[in-house]
């Protein structure tokens, strides 16, 4: 296999998170356990569960794998280990091996960055002084947690999950999948309290958003932007890099007010030179969740039928309740503001958008072209064939915010 050298994309500052409240929707294929794989020795465990957010976000889809080669006598977990200056954070520099058999010991996993657990919370504490609340279970490795998480979990139950957004392309579409890291119980019970947001760093240039490229029947801006994801090969050469995907997101904008509009563009997306870094806030919307219709909404057939009791309106209304439009949208609300502890134990309130962050020399992407079977040369700008697009450990420091953008405000 061609080895491409230049895969020098490095994040810093970069987050790509998020977060759903609401029922979990549990079917016959949400579980795959001791799944063994066709083509190789590798036992899995799998997860794919449905979260219903209420009508306003829709059912949004998440997903959780991990396994072992049972002919293999050296499957090890890698991860990070903990700061020993602040046990309470993560050491992203100091890696740590763990075998395989010694997942569960309580010695190695004191070692461990408590941020690199998965964490699963499903149960409540049935007797004594902790009585009532949530139980948490922290484990190593995804396989473990699927299987505890298929003992523990029932259809409905309103769940919080939390975990890392993964974006990978396939046939020229850009997809996003939602890996767990947390699934714990939710304190929320009604539906107008669930969610499903996330937190996204975006790169941005001069021809990724225009005023021009709107719907005001959605209010929203169409913004052409960059993120940055983990691939192991493209196009069978290895980079084992970041890659700069181009993904659509929509911004929410509210276009009555010209002059507020024209501002806000000229603030949070009008880029000088090069590519400029910001993180936002956004929601998902996608389709799938249960639209509850009116009585008004009843066609009149159905009505003449509960009119002379064939049906109850209650069971009319269920009979009539449709799923949302089968859609995928990302809406990016408003920048993200984070809280960064100081050495003297103050804290720093910091918007996340660093200007010329990248410049296109840093975003390009140097892979040779190859030669397939049949003697045709492989196009280096096709993706169709990036494969294995897991996350990267490159997690860095954050460094400090040029503000002086807030001025124009």
């Amino acid at each position: 296999m061609a080895t491409n050298t230049k895969n020098n994309i490095k994040k810093k500052d970069w987050v790509s998170t998020f977060t759903l409240v609401g029922k979990a929707i549990i079917k016959n294929n949400s579980f795959e356990i001791d799944a063994q794989s066709k083509k190789s020795n590798w036992v899995y465990n799998s997860l794919n569960l449905g979260i219903d957010c209420g009508e306003k976000y829709g059912v949004i889809y998440t997903s959780m794998m991990g396994g072992y080669d049972k002919q293999r006598t050296d499957n090890v977990i890698r991860t990070k280990g903990k700061d020993e200056e602040n046990p309470d954070r993560t050491d992203y520099t100091k890696s740590i091996v763990i075998a395989w058999e010694d997942r569960f010991n309580e010695d190695i996993l004191a070692t461990v960055g408590n941020d690199q657990f998965y964490c699963v919370g499903l149960e409540k504490v049935a007797e004594g002084e902790n009585k009532g609340k949530t139980f948490y279970k922290n484990f190593l490795s995804t396989y473990d947690a699927i299987a505890y998480i298929k003992e523990h979990i029932v259809n409905g139950m309103i769940v919080r999950v939390t975990g890392d957004l993964q974006y990978s392309e396939y046939q020229g579409n850009v997809q996003v999948k939602k890996n767990i890291k947390s699934i714990v119980l939710s304190n929320v019970e009604s539906e107008n309290d669930f969610k499903a947001t996330f937190r996204q760093s975006v790169l941005i240039d001069k021809e990724s958003a225009s005023l021009k490229n709107i719907d005001k029947d959605k209010g929203i801006m169409y913004v052409d932007a960059k993120v940055l994801d983990y691939v192991k090969e493209i196009n069978g050469v290895e980079y084992r890099g970041n890659y700069p995907y181009t993904k659509t997101f929509e911004f929410k904008m509210d276009f009555s007010n010209e002059v507020l509009t024209r501002k806000t563009f000229n603030v949070l997306f009008k880029v000088k030179k090069g590519y400029t870094q910001i993180t936002f806030e956004g929601i998902f919307i996608e389709g799938g969740a249960t639209v509850m219709p009116t009585v008004d909404d009843i066609p009149d057939d159905i009505k003449e039928l509960i009119n002379i009791g064939c049906y109850t309106e209650e069971e009319a209304l269920k009979l009539c309740a449709t799923n949302g439009k089968n859609e995928k949208r990302m809406v990016l609300i408003k920048p993200y503001i984070r809280k960064r502890y100081n050495d003297d134990g103050t804290t720093t309130n910091i918007v996340q958008r660093f200007e010329e962050r990248y410049t296109d020399e840093d975003l390009y992407i140097d892979i040779p072209k190859i030669v397939d079977s049949a003697n045709e040369v492989a196009d280096k700008t096709n993706l169709d064939n990036i494969i294995d697009s897991s996350k990267s450990d490159n997690k860095t420091e954050s460094s400090e915010d040029d503000m002086s953008w807030l001025d124009e405000i």
